[in-house]
């Protein structure tokens, strides 16, 4: 039993690190569609109305699902859950766009500082204020530990790929890291719709419905007033695109994933996941790996370890 119980804990851990590799790619896929658009904001947009439709899509034709979301819908009736946290799209949509419009100018590296500063910040109050659906959790001294030699591994990993002669525009990166802060808040209420309905497709359809409904008004606000204008999609390549997609498994992966192990550990994997990500993108692309990158991933696996293996025997599986 114990063994059983042992594997099954492993695939929320191994769930959470793939997601974050995922991010790798959507960074650096709504970053270029950004630039070839011309539009942060309109990449943005795109992103999330992909994702709408996928969710929206598999949400109508299950059986399951439409029952997942009458339920959520009597939770709310009866209180058990707040109307509020069903708008958890309205963060993400601010990370999508605060990635679209900074990444093309800032670059991947200085972007990934700036959201897990705020990332790796903000889950440990998160989990001590028990935002989630794995309730609260202490602020113990290895829990701030792990948090901080997950932060620094973002750091260093960085630390041979900013252009030190450039001078990033401020505003951007207080951008990202604000959208780092929200990202905890997201996927601690996107378990607890997660939790609400039994189904995390159901909390990703909402995020989306939510997410691309502000991100419309807006597009066309400001296309409307002339700030800015909405180009035509490009024909290709297709990875342009493939942002909407990697939204989708993320937002429902994390969101049922934050529910078995927690904000902070959970962030702690996407981190890791994220600088493997980057690693074999640098590989496959770039034909050659930075020395501070692989150390940065090293330092993330330990970020991850200090976390696991100072918990209570008893307490081993969330």
């Amino acid at each position: 039993m114990r063994g059983g119980s042992w594997r099954l804990a492993l695939v929320p851990t191994f769930a959470a690190f793939f997601v974050g590799g995922l991010t790798a790619i959507q960074s650096r896929a709504n970053g270029s569609l950004a630039d070839v658009l011309g539009s942060g904001l309109q990449a943005a947009t795109l992103s999330f109305a992909t994702g709408l439709l996928i969710t929206t899509f598999i949400v109508v034709t299950s059986k399951r699902l439409r029952l997942g979301v009458r339920t959520l819908m009597a939770s709310v009736r009866k209180a058990d859950l707040r109307i509020w946290e069903l708008f958890g799209g309205f963060i993400g949509a601010f990370f999508v766009l605060s990635q679209s419009v900074s990444v093309p100018v800032i670059g991947v590296s200085l972007f990934s500082v700036a959201v897990v500063s705020g990332q790796s910040s903000s889950a440990l109050i998160v989990d001590r204020l028990g935002l989630g659906p794995h309730g609260r959790q202490p602020m113990t001294r290895w829990r701030v530990l792990s948090a901080l030699i997950g932060l620094s591994a973002v750091f260093v990993a960085v630390s041979g790929g900013v252009d030190q002669s450039q001078r990033p525009s401020t505003w951007l990166v207080i951008m990202c890291f604000v959208a780092g802060v929200g990202i905890s808040i997201q996927q601690a209420i996107n378990g607890r719709v997660s939790k609400a309905s039994g189904e995390p497709l159901v909390a990703a359809w909402f995020n989306f419905i939510t997410g691309t409904s502000i991100l419309l008004v807006a597009l066309l606000l400001m296309s409307m007033v002339g700030v800015i204008d909405i180009a035509a999609l490009p024909s290709g390549p297709a990875w342009l695109y493939v942002g909407g997609f990697v939204g989708v498994i993320f937002i429902a992966t994390t969101a049922w994933v934050v529910g078995k192990i927690g904000v902070l550990r959970l962030s702690l994997l996407a981190i890791a996941g994220q600088l493997v990500g980057s690693l074999l993108l640098d590989l496959f692309v770039k034909g050659e790996l930075e020395g501070s990158l692989i150390a940065g991933v090293l330092l993330a696996f330990a970020a991850v370890s200090v976390n696991a293996i100072r918990r209570p025997i008893n307490r081993a599986m969330d």
